[in-house]
């Protein structure tokens, strides 16, 4: 049986912060021991919050191609300095929205760049220059981690030697998706645990035989794991997970991103 469970008491996370410590802290409150082939999903935002990617966006200076891109889509030029920094190129444009192709292989809006539930300071004055979305000077954005799949196994080495037992780590994010309405959780970086599962073969109720299935166990299982984070001001970034349903294997994000070739939206 699949179970999925926020652990409980997560504080805020600051730069530094050693998650696993945290984690493992939790798991004791909850009474709850990891055992081999337990699977622990993290919140982006965290993951980021503890390798320091806050950035004040007083310190950004937009170039001319940011200020461009700005006016065309009514962005703060600094979020969109940001933006173009994170990305491989730009995809799709429109007031209010910069779809990229993230520097880790992914479509995403605003390369994942984030305000919500990112702390600011404000100031009494701002830039003339930059009157509107993001004039305060002490405000914060929230980038992605610089490679989540890195960031997703350095943390299982970190909890598999402090309990001795085959983890699986996944590191997602909210995510739009063609065709429709609405976000979804969606892994970005991944550790331990199938991407793909490949089904190609298998055989159906009736016999025949599969020629295309590939199931995207990873996102099934963000997607599962937000429900249970929700996307406001519920405090719960962390869940465990027992009882996934596929045997747990090494993989990288790569599995799950449709090449140019192949994708249909570009």
């Amino acid at each position: 049986m699949l179970t999925l469970t926020p652990l409980p008491e997560i504080p805020l996370i600051q730069k530094g912060d050693n998650l696993a410590e945290i984690i493992l802290e939790s798991c004791q409150r909850a009474n709850l021991k990891l055992v081999d082939d337990d699977i622990l999903v993290l919140a982006q935002k965290i993951v980021s919050k503890a390798e320091g990617r806050l950035v004040n966006l007083a310190d950004v200076e937009p170039s001319p191609r940011a200020f461009q891109l700005a006016e065309e889509t009514d962005k703060d030029p600094r979020v969109v300095e940001l933006i173009l920094a994170e990305s491989n190129e730009i995809v799709r444009t429109c007031p209010g929205l910069i779809v990229v192709e993230h520097k880790q292989g992914f479509i995403c809006a605003n390369a994942g760049i984030d305000r919500s539930n990112v702390e600011f300071v404000p100031r009494p004055h701002s830039s003339p220059l930059l009157q509107g979305e993001g004039a305060l000077e002490d405000e914060y954005v929230l980038l992605l981690p610089k490679d989540s799949d890195k960031s997703a196994t350095a943390l299982r080495e970190k909890l598999e030697k402090a309990t001795g037992v085959k983890l699986g780590i996944l590191i997602i994010d909210s995510h739009g998706r063609a065709w429709r309405n609405g976000t979804v959780g969606m892994t970005i970086g991944i550790s331990g645990v199938p991407a793909l599962v490949d089904l190609r073969g298998d055989e159906d109720l009736f016999g025949r035989e599969l020629k295309i299935t590939q199931v995207g166990a990873a996102d099934e299982l963000a997607a599962a794991a937000s429900l249970m984070m929700g996307q406001s001001n519920e405090g719960k970034p962390i869940v465990h997970v027992r009882g996934f349903p596929y045997p747990l294997r090494e993989s990288k994000l790569k599995e799950l991103i449709r090449s140019k070739e192949e994708d249909l939206f570009r």
